[in-house]
């Protein structure tokens, strides 16, 4: 894995290395074959001259590169959340909060990164600006075997993709329903959604206002723990506890369902390998997983949700949205309002249930996703691959989803050999257990990265 962004700050600071050097070494692998339908747009510019300014060292992000996902507002530029349809709206006339967090702590945009239409799918596809091919950071080569390109994950398929390649040091996106640690599972990164109140949702274009989430993709965790500092505005305890100390948890129900045999090998290895190092870890059925479902009957936050912000865009140009994104936005206009308000309250119930339920344990584990990635051409735009596409789409974003659903934190760590389909780790738990769950993940990372 390349280095990440805490170790070449460090060689920024002692004057090892210069920033416009480094600059110029993620433009040129931003603008290689590696980075392929990455980026929407490319700013060098903006990166060269951040790189260029005078005690850009001494900054938390020391001038170095980041990308930012199509769906946030930056200054002067549009945003076309991965859509053909916001192509013509007027640039931002401001950044949005995140944006402003990350270039206020020395961040080098280096470019809008590629996305699924208005953020609506796990799998990664986006059939107008093209479909970047997975990469993993721990092998630093392509997903697969050459000549089998494999999905990203999404939605934030570009900012996986740009972390994980070396284009960027961090990939800022968003998590509605496992946006940030899908992609980060399935390109061996680190991506951590927080609690969705930690960090301003404001100059994003929303697909379920209940759900979403900003947050960001990194190569390892400690740089996970700078991103969400920045991003949120606040410090991070560090961590007192040994991994003995910890009281963990793996779910039995749900989640260990259809596992492919990439990410059983994986899983299996990861849990044995923390108990030898110590690890308490218990079997939790946690019935209320099976819950989910039937609670979503009618058809969930984000179909509804997104359906409000669209309706008038949808009915007048509709047949220029992604036919697979579009289905599930207008599946949203068959929700009737008595339903839409018992899933508010029917969720507030389950969660203090989960909570409940919880109670006692510090994280729980789970993998990430039940498969690793397909390959492209298996979930490629077409009818006549409809079908095996929402397959694939509902298995990528259960697990994940769950944290969602909960209103919790998780964080994706690789746990794959190299030279293996890279597989995620997931550590997570309820609302406001950031701290933890990034604690433990310093812990968790090191054990992972051995076996």
């Amino acid at each position: 894995m390349k280095a990440d962004l805490i170790a070449t700050r460090q060689s920024i600071q002692s004057g090892t290395t210069a920033p416009q050097a480094l600059a110029e070494a993620c433009l040129a692998v931003a603008q290689s074959s590696a980075c392929a339908h990455v980026f929407m747009q490319l700013t060098p510019d903006q990166l060269q001259n951040t790189a260029s300014t005078a005690q850009i060292a001494q900054s938390p992000l020391a001038g170095l590169a980041v990308s930012i996902k199509d769906l946030f507002d930056i200054q002067g530029q549009v945003t076309k959340a991965g859509s053909v349809v916001l192509e013509n709206q007027p640039p931002a006339t401001s950044d949005c909060p995140a944006v402003a967090r990350l270039r206020a702590a020395g961040a080098g945009l280096i470019g809008r990164t590629n996305m699924v239409e208005f953020a609506f799918s796990g799998v990664g596809v986006n059939p107008h600006y093209g479909t970047p091919a997975a990469w993993d950071a721990l092998s630093n080569q392509a997903v697969g075997a050459p000549g089998q390109a494999y999905a990203p994950g999404g939605s934030s398929s570009g900012a996986a993709v740009s972390v994980a390649t070396g284009a960027a040091f961090i990939g800022l996106g968003s998590d509605t329903g496992g946006s940030i640690r899908v992609p980060a599972a399935l390109n061996g990164i680190v991506g951590f959604k927080n609690t969705a109140r930690r960090v301003p949702t404001q100059g994003a274009v929303p697909l379920s206002t209940t759900l979403d989430t900003v947050c960001a993709m990194t190569r390892t965790v400690r740089d996970t723990i700078l991103a969400h500092e920045i991003l949120s505005g606040r410090k991070v305890p560090k961590g007192q506890r040994t991994l003995q100390g910890y009281r963990l948890a793996v779910v039995s129900s749900v989640m260990q369902d259809d596992m492919d045999t990439a990410v059983t090998q994986a899983f299996e290895q990861s849990l044995k390998t923390l108990r030898q190092a110590g690890a308490r870890i218990d079997t939790l059925d946690l019935s209320e997983l099976r819950e989910i479902a039937p609670m979503m009957s009618t058809g969930g936050f984000s179909p509804a949700e997104s359906f409000a912000w669209h309706r008038h865009m949808v009915a007048r140009d509709g047949h220029r949205y992604d036919p697979r994104v579009a289905q599930r936005i207008l599946r949203g206009s068959d929700m009737k309002a008595h339903e839409y308000m018992d899933l508010l309250s029917a969720r507030q119930q389950w969660i203090r249930r989960v909570e409940s339920a919880l109670a006692g344990y510090d994280a729980v584990l789970s993998p990430t996703t039940p498969i690793a990635a397909p390959k492209i051409n298996d979930v490629a735009p077409g009818a006549e691959r409809d079908a095996e596409f929402f397959r694939i789409n509902g298995l990528l974003l259960r697990n994940t989803s769950v944290v969602n659903t909960l209103d919790g934190c998780g964080i994706s760590l690789p746990c794959h050999a190299p030279g293996n389909l890279p597989v995620g780790l997931m550590a997570w738990h309820a609302a406001m257990h950031d701290d933890t769950i990034l604690q433990l993940s310093l812990l968790l990372e090191p054990l992972l990265q051995k076996h």
